[in-house]
């Protein structure tokens, strides 16, 4: 089954590219024998619809008579459709024969169909459920426009979806399983595309485009053999459930193509770079099935380097391992180290070296670099060879493959010394230990020179330029000054001209720190080497000349420890004894008891309070008011200030003008009654 599906998956995705990629015509006689041998029923009819499947689209893509096997097909397409038992996938694998062989289905038969499969929807769990419920939907709408296949909440159903998506752009089967597959978010995207084709209503593009970005995420991953095919592989979630590199990039392609189509995205094809798309449409082309004697489609081999970068003072070994384009293991051959080029270099001589096999790694090495590889780039390319001529027939060994390789190791330097001029007079020499310690310190004033040099050479006693040769002066300020050396074959040197770098060095005088930066990728003792100083006497400032920049301050200082504060309290000020601050207390309240001894010798009573409805209101609210004024005081004294209190205040006030008037106009009225009367 594994081989038939993958011979499917090859086929199909061959003959889509061929449509827009005119390299060759891969459908051959071989590929249609292959097909019959593998696809051939068994006592006239399939063992299950998914096979029956499988064997139909094969045939029907290669041109091959199909197989007179549609009556038992069909009556086992009709079964299960009309069966209440039959699961989510019998259904769909049901839906995708009948498509193929038009078999003759009841309108109820689909209508039940239907509503099992929204109900699978809607009850769905796993991403296949989801896979295999809304795929069954999209078959029925295609197979009959008199049942009613759209979906009311589709919104909902792509972020039930959605939520099985990871950060990387993998996808989980279900929300249970915390691993996450490539292959399933191919299977992810198909599904969302049939979502968005079975909505009832439009979907929400802020959706659609967070799908996009997973899209983009999942391309990230995307892994790249040595001759430009790409291709996605899988995680081994376990040995059953695994999915090879070629399973996982079709799955991918197809639901990428069915998502962006259905979608209306296709812009999000063109933030995939060219050179993914084309490895992949590479990757299928290359591609053969694996199989036993019977097959008759070659399968590619794959050589690959374990590491590609080789260090001399190591003595690291060349290794290179061969598998086929699927991970398996190769078949009984040979590697040959055809060529060496070098960094811009078109020829090389023919080596034909022969690295040794260690069965037990399944690797091919060599012990040694060829001759003359030194320090630097070089492109090695490496030739496969068949041990057995049968396996040619089987095997595709794709000429040479030329791989990068970076070769490192220690870089000698030689005759360095940093030398004081005047003139062309030596004032003083001092040679230098690179790398390694040194201590020099120098007196120069602006008329003399300072000079450095030194020789590069590589382990076999070559001229080396490295990336980076820096000469820097740092002012005790902070003031830096760097310089390129130059080198002419070997030899590195720099001579600087005090003279001529006054207004360079702003006419600092003082002590410079003295460093040497010598680095390459290449380099594995690349350093960068303080040498000592030198006190360097330079003339006044003129009055118009260039300040020195300000130097910036590290923005990590301001979290360092802050200089301790030293606060003295000021002594309190002496407090009357307690005795005399209740005495002051008890007087505060004396005008308060002679305000209510006052209200009891003038006999005040309630006689004269409204007894009317309208006018006891009214008095009620006045004397509340009164209350209010007196309680505001109170929290004016606690807790407000002196603007919210006026303006509390005034509220108040006018409040007591209306409600006081009309209290007062009653008891006026009242009174005059009184009188008359």
């Amino acid at each position: 089954m594994a081989r038939s599906l993958g011979f499917i998956i090859v086929l199909l995705a061959v003959t889509s590219i061929c449509d827009a990629v005119a390299i060759f015509h891969p459908i051959s006689e071989s590929h249609r024998s292959a097909a019959l041998e593998l696809f051939s029923p068994a006592a006239g009819s399939f063992s299950g619809l998914e096979e029956a499947y499988e064997a139909l689209r094969t045939f029907e893509v290669l041109g091959i008579e199909k197989p007179d096997t549609k009556d038992h097909t069909c009556n086992s397409v009709v079964d299960t459709l009309s069966s209440s038992s039959s699961n989510l996938k019998d259904l769909y694998h049901s839906l995708r024969v009948n498509g193929l062989l038009k078999c003759k289905t009841s309108k109820e038969a689909l209508t039940g169909t239907v509503s099992r499969l929204k109900g699978g929807v809607k009850e769905a769990t796993t991403l296949l459920d989801y896979y295999y419920s809304v795929g069954g939907l999209l078959l029925v709408k295609d197979q009959s426009s008199e049942v009613d296949v759209l979906l009311g909440n589709a919104d909902g159903i792509l972020r039930s979806i959605k939520a099985l998506s990871q950060s990387d752009g993998r996808w989980r089967y279900s929300s249970n399983n915390p691993a996450s597959s490539t292959y399933a978010a191919g299977v992810a995207l198909e599904t969302l595309s049939g979502v968005i084709s079975l909505a009832a209503s439009a979907i929400d593009e802020n959706l659609i485009g967070t799908l996009k970005n997973d899209i983009v995420k999942l391309f990230d991953s995307i892994e790249k053999y040595d001759d430009g095919a790409y291709y996605f592989d899988d995680k081994v979630i376990d040995a059953s459930g695994h999915q090879g590199p070629l399973s996982a990039t079709s799955a991918v392609v197809r639901g990428l193509t069915t998502f962006a189509s259905t979608s209306g995205t296709l812009n999000v094809l063109y933030t995939i770079p060219e050179e993914k798309i084309l490895g992949l449409a590479r990757f299928f082309l290359g591609v053969g099935v694996p199989g036993n004697s019977k097959d008759l489609v070659s399968v590619p081999l794959i050589l690959s380097l374990p590491a590609t970068v080789l260090s001399l003072t190591s003595n690291d070994k060349l290794k290179v391992r061969v598998n086929t384009v699927l991970g398996s293991i190769a078949p009984p051959l040979s590697v040959k180290l055809m060529q060496v080029f070098s960094s811009g270099s078109k020829d090389a001589p023919v080596l034909k070296e022969e690295l040794k096999f260690d069965p037990k790694e399944a690797i091919h090495t060599m012990d040694a670099l060829p001759e003359g590889v030194d320090i630097g780039e070089y492109v090695f390319a490496f030739e496969i060879v068949l041990s057995d001529p049968e396996d040619k027939r089987k095997y595709a060994t794709g000429g040479r493959t030329k791989v990068p390789i970076h070769v490192t190791g220690v870089v000698g330097v030689d005759n360095a010394k940093l030398t004081l001029l005047e003139g062309d007079s030596v004032e003083s020499e001092k040679k230098l230990n690179l790398p390694g310690k040194n201590d020099v310190a120098l007196s120069a004033n602006h008329l003399q020179k300072l000079h450095l040099s030194f020789l590069l050479t590589t382990p076999l006693g070559k001229p080396f330029k490295p990336h980076q040769a820096l000469f820097k002066l740092r002012h005790e300020t902070g003031v830096e000054h760097i310089f390129v050396v130059g080198n002419s074959g070997k030899q590195f040197k720099i001579a600087l001209d005090f003279l001529g770098l006054v207004e360079k060095f702003f006419y600092l005088s003082g002590q410079y720190d003295i460093e040497l930066i010598v680095g390459d990728a290449a380099m594995e003792n690349s350093f960068l080497q303080p040498l000592g100083y030198v006190e360097l006497d330079l003339p006044k400032v003129p009055e118009k000349a260039t300040r020195p920049p300000s130097q910036a301050v590290d923005p990590y200082l301001r979290y360092g420890p802050k200089a301790e504060i030293n606060h003295i309290f000021r002594v309190p000020e002496k407090r009357p004894p307690q005795e005399v601050s209740f005495a002051f207390l008890g007087l505060v309240f004396v005008p308060f008891l002679v305000f209510l001894i006052g209200l009891l010798r003038l006999g005040v009573n309630l006689k004269n309070f409204p007894t009317s409805t309208v006018p006891a209101t009214f008095a009620i609210l006045f004397h509340g008011g009164i209350a209010a004024v007196l309680l505001l005081y109170v929290f004016f004294w606690l807790k407000l200030d002196l603007f919210t209190t006026l303006k509390a205040l005034g509220v108040i006030g006018i409040f007591l003008m209306f409600v006081g008037h009309s209290t007062l106009s009653h008891i006026a009225s009242v009174s005059v009654k009184v009188k008359s009367a």
